[in-house]
């Protein structure tokens, strides 16, 4: 279990934080809550996953640059963007290029066949370049790995990239052999977002999560549970004083630069305990309520293994 350090100290240093709208989000859950219970057969659930998504954005903080303030990407599989590029054996060099956002990995491959029945030609790639836009920078990085390799047919190459970014393009220099055209398919592999533990709205996003995998398997009984979770434990009323109801603020007010914050010992452990106890009880509830344990418990393995002291 995790240690809590002996006088650890936080330095915290902001300006402003955004405000989330959390009455919108309760607004949402009662709807959803009553449009699961008059539906019979025809539960809208593409509209429905379009609200839960978008309060989803809202709990995690999303900025204009696609980014979170309560959720951050990891070197995990999340989803891909792959294009399947055909080369010219006349040119002396071809530049394939495929751009994605939130990427850290890229895939070359050259498939087996061309076509349904004509087999595909190697390929040789001399160089890769990645182009990427920091999280946290508005100055580009670039990176070179040099390959200088023939790629046979059913075979590929992968590359790290350097660091996840807000925008990754990747340009492949390479050229195809005098017998003929060959294919070769570029893949980007997108970062998987992660919840932080600690957002004030944790909860509410995981409930947010039982519902989307609920409206898939039409589970209506827990759609409205999760629903009626969210309704009760943010205020409808976004004037409402932090910390006043559930474990969610109304409204998240800015923090004094340089805020010291004292953490004594054993604090670490009552919270690990507490969430062990609230994900103990998710376990023995209802289906999307198991879901929700679940997934809450991979984020606390998460985070203790990220701070194992």
């Amino acid at each position: 279990m995790k240690r809590a350090a002996i006088g650890l100290v936080f330095l915290v240093v902001t300006n402003a934080i955004a405000q989330v709208p959390v009455a919108r989000v309760a607004t949402d859950a009662r709807v959803i809550d009553r449009v699961a219970e008059m539906s019979r057969n025809d539960l809208p659930g593409d509209l429905l996953k379009r609200i839960v998504n978008e309060d989803i954005d809202l709990l995690r903080g999303k900025r204009a640059d696609g980014t979170y303030q309560y959720a951050s990407y990891d070197r995990m599989e999340g989803n891909r963007k792959s294009d399947t590029i055909s080369v010219n054996p006349e040119h002396n060099e071809s530049v394939l290029e495929l751009r994605d956002a939130f990427s850290f990995r890229l895939i070359v491959s050259v498939p087996a066949r061309r076509m349904l029945v004509s087999k595909n030609h190697h390929i040789y790639i001399d160089r890769v370049e990645i182009e990427t836009l920091p999280q946290k920078s508005s100055e580009k990085k670039f990176q070179t790995v040099k390959v200088d390799a023939w790629i046979e047919p059913g075979a590929s190459k992968t590359i790290e990239l350097d660091e996840i970014g807000r925008q990754a393009i990747a340009r492949v220099y390479a050229h195809a052999d005098k017998d003929g055209y060959a294919n070769v398919t570029l893949t980007l592999v997108e970062a998987r977002l992660f919840d932080e533990p600690s957002s004030p709205y944790a909860d509410a996003v995981e409930s947010a999560k039982a519902i989307l995998k609920a409206i898939e398997h039409n589970d209506k009984p827990s759609i409205r549970a999760m629903a009626q979770r969210i309704a009760s434990r943010l205020p409808a009323d976004s004037t409402v004083p932090a910390g006043v109801i559930g474990n969610a603020p109304a409204t998240i007010a800015a923090i004094p630069a340089a805020t010291q914050i004292e953490v004594t010992a054993g604090r670490g452990d009552a919270e690990t305990l507490t969430e062990l106890q609230a994900i103990e009880d998710l376990l023995t509830g209802t289906e999307a309520e198991r879901r929700q344990g679940v997934d809450r418990l991979h984020q606390l393995v998460r985070r203790l293994r990220a701070n194992p002291h």
